[in-house]
């Protein structure tokens, strides 16, 4: 079968049958096709017979094949022979950067989780010595399966042919690209880019993400000046590589689906009853239904006038009893008059209620006094943002134990004055394994924190209870032990809420 008779309808290796043409460039054309083993859609390339590099790109996609980071477009089959040659992969969809792009500008700490997530997906195909080398808004998906996807790696570099003897620089101002996109809603070239406008240029250079677009945090704006804005540096080091970046993008929060706001009753369904929490609102009764009555026809030569005024008197008897009978009910029901009620709405509550209070901290910083002083300390704020998806992270260490480097490290919560501590809700990652302590004290100085709780074996929502009062303007959550992630070890703390019966 020569590639020049590929038409839709074609079946590949008795299995991939060609559907619709998507693209076509220089000889080789994009499908989307369907496995009919597995009954599932598939994106195949196929090539004409002028096509160059036929054994490069079938090359790439064998070694690609062997990724398994999820966010890299999966490759199935790759085939070179006399008569024909073809690459079949994972069918992705979802919404480029171009398409996320369309409305303006991402949120900054959006754009740097969709960025972050690319990184790492890169940093594991580096690796393995594969590399992508031709980034563009078009190859970052958020999809449908509310995943990040990179697609084509080491495959679009060898349709292409490019080649480079820096690939990790590449690949990292790539990253630094998309990032610069996601932020201004620019792309950072000389031409648009998949209907984003060039960015705007100042004395010959490419402006900063802040010169662009207001409210981009300080943080990002280094991260995509060390990536792809060299002349904007002024001293700063590169980063050089999408493990760089990925490390210089940590702690920022990973993208989640975008909400929906669904009614709380559809029209079609009945409202729920108050006792199932969702109807709290008290509603009127509904009015007694009105008694049905049926009509008796009199015959005309047994009744008489008389009857017949007889009978009116008689229906509307009952219709007046049956509504003073309902009404009397309805008031009955509707107002209580047991003294128990009574008591219970005017008697005022012996005993004051002491609830303890939500008390928002003024400020929350990354706390290594046994180290550097400052862990993440850009980050340290999102913990206190009211935000459950962003949060702060501690560097990665060695192993559990911090690497034997300090005994310990934290997250420290300056309350603004000394107050009671009653408890403190912490929301850690849901990797197992954190030993954490609560240490409450009048300075920010270690030894002057006393340990007030402690909990093993830490993850997900915990509270922190001290076991005698505790008060002090300083709170912080001491981490001993880190938890395991993808091979490092670090301390996560997404939100921390403070309670307080009252300032001390």
């Amino acid at each position: 079968m020569s590639t020049s008779a590929v038409e839709p309808g074609t079946r590949l290796a008795e299995r991939f049958r060609l559907e619709d043409r998507v693209s076509e460039s220089d000889g080789a054309t994009l499908w989307k096709a369907i496995d009919e083993i597995l009954a599932r859609p598939v994106a195949v390339h196929t090539f004409a017979p002028e096509f160059p590099r036929v054994h490069e790109v079938v090359t790439a996609a064998r070694a690609a094949s062997r990724l398994t980071d999820p966010r890299l477009t999966q490759v199935f089959d790759a085939a070179q022979e006399d008569d024909y040659s073809y690459v079949v992969s994972e069918w992705v969809t979802g919404d480029t950067l171009a398409d996320l792009l369309a409305a303006g500008p991402l949120d900054p700490e959006r754009a740097a989780g969709l960025v972050a997530e690319a990184a790492e997906a890169l940093a594991h195909a580096h690796e393995a010595d594969l590399y992508h080398l031709c980034l563009r808004p078009a190859h970052l998906v958020w999809t449908t399966g509310n995943i990040v996807k990179v697609l084509g790696v080491a495959v679009d570099a060898a349709l292409a042919g490019l080649t480079t003897d820096q690939p990790a620089l590449d690949d990292a101002e790539g990253l630094g690209r998309l990032l610069y996109a996601g932020l201004t809603g620019h792309w950072p070239g000389d031409e648009e880019e998949h209907g984003l406008p060039a960015a705007p240029m100042n004395d010959g250079h490419f402006c900063t993400p802040r010169q662009v677009t207001a409210g981009v945090p300080s943080y990002l704006e280094t991260v995509t000046v060390r990536a792809c804005l060299p002349e904007a540096r002024r001293g700063q080091g590169p980063l050089t590589s999408p493990a760089e970046v990925a490390e210089a993008l940590a702690g920022v929060a990973r993208p989640m689906p975008i909400p929906i706001s669904y009614p709380q009753t559809p029209p079609s369904v009945p409202a729920a009853s108050p006792s199932e929490g969702l109807d709290t609102e008290r509603r009127p009764a509904a009015p007694p239904p009105r008694p049905t009555m049926q009509r008796h026809h009199v015959p005309s030569h047994g009744g008489s006038v008389l009857n017949r005024v007889l009978m009116t008197v008689v229906v509307l008897l009952v219709i007046a009893a049956v509504g003073v009978g309902a009404w009397t009910i309805g008031r009955s029901l509707g107002s209580p008059s047991t003294p128990e009620a009574s008591d219970a709405s005017t008697t005022p509550s012996a005993k004051p209620s002491t609830q303890p209070q939500t008390v928002k901290a003024e400020e929350a910083s990354g706390f290594d006094p046994l180290g550097d002083r400052e862990e993440k300390q850009e980050l340290a704020h999102l913990t206190i943002d009211g935000k459950p998806s962003t949060f702060w992270k501690t560097d990665n260490y060695n192993s559990a134990d911090l690497g034997n480097l300090k005994a310990g490290v934290g997250l420290l919560l300056d309350m603004g004055k000394s107050m009671q501590i009653s408890d403190v809700v912490a929301t850690l990652a849901d990797a197992p394994g954190a030993t954490v302590e609560l240490k409450v004290g009048n300075k920010a100085e270690l030894s002057s924190l006393k340990t007030v709780a402690k909990a093993k074996d830490a993850s997900g929502k915990i509270t922190l209870t001290p076991d005698q009062a505790a008060t002090g303007q300083y709170v912080l959550i001491w981490f001993t032990r880190l938890p395991a992630d993808a091979g490092k070890f670090h301390g996560t703390i997404y939100e921390v809420v403070v309670h307080s019966p009252g300032s001390a």
